[in-house]
């Protein structure tokens, strides 16, 4: 079947946009490896699918699969580039959607600066829940986060990192380093993405403190390997930081291919993420 697409990026991070509402769509995990494969496909990081809503109330379904061929729950970069897409292709006429997630409703806003702000909801903070298996560890408490040992080998040497454990939807393991650009993320990044601590894998984060309100991230992306940015990774950096006492909002997360302003009010309350969403092209293809 031919495919028509759009390749799109949010401060880097590269995504295949779908509308599945116009064209009939019925692919497999092994299709969804060959778009987004960088030789063989289109390339991406993510493939996106605009569908039609199921619940009443909401505007669009929006589904995500990693380049691996595996559904997730949510991709914050996503999201944005959601909203210029079914705002640029007349699917929409409003400034601010409601999209349904396979971790629930999710409300991005187009700027009148055309940014795109994203209401990523409230973060997870319960280990249990994000999800993460603590039995038998001991947390150290930093502000009001507790940190969690997980022990990793990097140039064959094991050795103990701690992480906040955060869910924006999605889990993440946030570790502070003192040189993102040193870290070994491609080293110990799939190490925390499958440790059977977390049963679901799990977005291991890097977070360097430039100052309360600046930070640099890399982020290891569950079943994506590294990507430029992580929307709901720089969510989950910026709750951490603030609960470690490290930071204040508002916060701007420096990326690999770009700048994310994040903003969160505290425990209980959504997480608010705002940045650029950027189409590339258009083209069909035959899968």
């Amino acid at each position: 079947m031919k495919l028509k697409f759009t390749k799109m990026h949010g401060a880097g991070n590269d995504f295949v946009v779908i509308d599945a509402i116009n064209q009939q769509l019925d692919l497999g995990p092994e299709q969804w490896r060959r778009l987004a494969d960088r030789r063989f496909g289109v390339g991406a990081d993510q493939i996106l699918i605009v569908e039609r809503p199921v619940t009443e109330g909401s505007d669009f379904r929006y589904r995500i699969y990693n380049n691996d061929g595996g559904e997730v729950e949510q991709c914050g970069n996503g999201s944005r580039a959601f909203v210029r897409f079914v705002s640029d292709k007349g699917l929409t006429d409003k400034r601010s959607i409601r999209v349904e997630t396979m971790s629930g409703i999710i409300t991005p806003r187009l700027e009148d600066d055309g940014s795109i702000t994203v209401d990523m909801g409230a973060p997870i903070l319960e280990p249990g829940r994000v999800p993460f298996d603590a039995a038998g560890l001991e947390g150290v408490a930093e502000g009001r986060d507790t940190l969690w040992p997980i022990t990793v080998s990097n140039q064959g040497q094991e050795h103990t990192v701690l992480v906040s454990t955060v869910s924006m939807g999605n889990p993440h393991a946030v570790q502070v380093v003192a040189d993102v650009d040193a870290a070994p993320v491609l080293e110990t990044g799939p190490q925390i993405e499958h440790h059977p601590r977390f049963p679901r894998r799990v977005n291991a984060g890097f977070l360097q403190i430039v100052d309360r309100g600046h930070v640099k991230l890399r982020v290891y992306e569950r079943g994506a390997g590294e990507t430029l940015a992580c929307g709901t990774g720089a969510c989950a950096a910026v709750v951490a930081g603030i609960r470690r006492g490290l930071l204040d909002s508002p916060v701007q997360v420096q990326a690999r291919g770009g700048k994310l302003t994040i903003n969160w009010a505290g425990e209980g309350q959504p997480v608010y993420m705002s940045g650029p969403a950027e189409t590339v092209f258009e083209g069909e293809i035959e899968i």
